[in-house]
């Protein structure tokens, strides 16, 4: 099919949203992006990105513009809540001819993602407010007063997709999938830290922290879905270095934003319905245990495009992405869920494991992924 002329809506400004614009747009299609946020973000904390994201962001043609953005990781470490190593891992290893893996705020993949969609016009503080299929058309009424219709609308709007709330009948709702999540940045780091990705886990519940540009350190801490109302000096109790210091400059830094909220899953019979397609965390949002959130949603893009090149017209375009990122997208979900059960075992059970086996599980994990999308 020739994607030029095509018209398509990107609702959402995000990951997915950005990358599918580019995408679509280079291969000739009509594309606007809107987006509920009023102005593009400057905020948020980090992000790590594995190889296969990487990978996915050559492809897009923006691995140069994110890697100058970013921090390279170049292992992984799993502790105790002591501080006693359970493993590590050579994540260069791991991901060898596939890509770098790199961390960076989230502010600064967005800007890079924002300035490769070029000419694609983003409105920004409008949503959906109506959306109808009719055939292969689909009209879509925006919360300004504006109206179009359009050869293909992507969902492309987060876990709480108001696409897939106006477009799919009786969709299940996001699952909550029991932590608590917060997420901050600290701009200066305690003397003498090392700076390797490193996570220390306790008794349900983890501290993980990633070093990323400008010297910063991005920290990420979850719970079990109850303990929103503890604060964190006594939800990590006990824990080992460099969890008090790093305490200390939260406290010290009154100006810190954190990030909290519930971690929640979208698990879907479909991703469209009609010329309506839902893409990114808006069709297969996990657990963030296996950092593969953005790698997940730039993959879509660049398969959505392929397919819809692909194949004979939309309706195929749209069957033709389904059956090649569904696999991929429920591996991910899996090994999501065996990374939290293997997490929630009694930690006189759990490490143990992970220090006889827990190299061979993190490369199991992510061995298919090592493939191309």
């Amino acid at each position: 099919m020739h994607v030029a002329g095509l018209r398509v809506l990107v609702v959402g400004a995000g990951v997915a949203g950005l990358a599918a614009a580019r995408t679509l747009h280079g291969a000739g299609a009509s594309v606007r992006v809107v987006e509920r946020s009023d102005h593009p973000t400057a905020e948020g904390a980090g992000l790590y990105l594995p190889g296969n994201a990487v990978r996915a962001l050559r492809e897009l043609g923006l691995e140069a513009e994110v890697t100058e953005r970013a921090h390279r990781i170049e292992r992984q470490r799993f502790s105790d809540h002591r501080g006693r190593r359970l493993f590590e891992v050579e994540v260069e290893q791991v991901w060898s001819g596939v890509g770098a893996c790199l961390a960076l705020p989230r502010a600064e993949l967005h800007a890079a993602l924002l300035a490769g969609v070029g000419e694609v016009p983003v409105t920004w503080g409008t949503r959906p407010d109506d959306v109808t299929i009719d055939g292969q058309r689909v009209a879509v009424g925006l919360d300004d007063g504006s109206a179009g219709d359009y050869d293909l609308v992507l969902g492309a709007d987060g876990v709480h997709s108001t696409v897939r709330r106006l477009a799919f009948d009786a969709a299940p709702d996001p699952r909550p999938v029991g932590q608590h999540a917060r997420r901050f940045v600290v701009a200066a780091e305690p003397a003498g830290l090392d700076r390797t990705w490193s996570v220390l886990l306790g008794r349900g519940a983890s501290f993980l922290t990633i070093p990323i540009a400008g010297g910063r350190l991005y920290c990420y801490c979850d719970g079990p879905a109850d303990s929103a109302a503890i604060p964190l000096r006594e939800l990590l109790a006990g824990y080992a270095a460099p969890v008090p210091d790093l305490l200390d400059l939260l406290e010290e830094s009154p100006g810190t934003t954190i990030q909290e909220g519930i971690i929640e899953e979208v698990d879907l019979p479909t991703w469209s319905r009609g010329s309506v397609l839902l893409v990114g965390d808006a069709a297969h949002a996990t657990s963030p245990n296996m950092a593969e959130g953005a790698a997940m949603a730039l993959e879509d893009a660049i398969v959505l495009t392929e397919s819809l090149t692909t194949a004979p017209d939309v309706a195929s375009g749209i069957t033709l992405f389904q059956q090649r990122r569904a696999p991929r997208t429920t591996w991910v979900r899996n090994q999501t869920h065996r990374r939290d059960r293997a997490r929630s075992m009694p930690p006189v059970v759990r490490n143990p494991l992970l220090a006889g086996f827990g190299r061979h599980i993190f490369m199991s994990n992510y061995r298919p992924l090592r493939e191309p999308a």
